[in-house]
């Protein structure tokens, strides 16, 4: 069961060029515009975007790439690997507010 998720805000969230060989990885990150918070670590929901949304993160690499801002909230999930639990973060998205500008990105591997 989700743990209690924090207000929304926007955040950029991409593949931060880290690679690992075990999982949790930490591959993925969450900049929070509003307090400039990394979030390292974190997975995305994408279930609750809006239908047009959800086919903009469909089609393409904006979510991966850092080149769209998503309003939403952080949430704790306990996730099992290999026979262990990990309480990770995840980045439950409810909609995309705009095209992230390149100064917000600099924690993607792709800026």
């Amino acid at each position: 069961m989700p743990a209690f998720a924090a207000a929304e805000s926007s955040y950029v969230y991409c593949d931060n060029g880290l690679r690992c060989f075990k999982a949790p990885c930490p591959s993925n990150s969450a900049l929070d515009l509003a307090t400039g918070t990394i979030t390292k670590g974190v997975s995305i929901d994408t279930s609750g975007l809006p239908q047009a949304d959800e086919a903009i993160t469909a089609q393409s690499d904006v979510l991966y790439s850092g080149k769209i801002v998503v309003r939403g909230s952080i949430e704790h999930r306990i996730q099992t690997f290999t026979g262990k639990e990990y309480s990770l973060p995840w980045l439950v998205a409810t909609r995309i507010v705009r095209t992230a500008k390149d100064g917000e990105r600099k924690h993607c591997s792709s800026h």
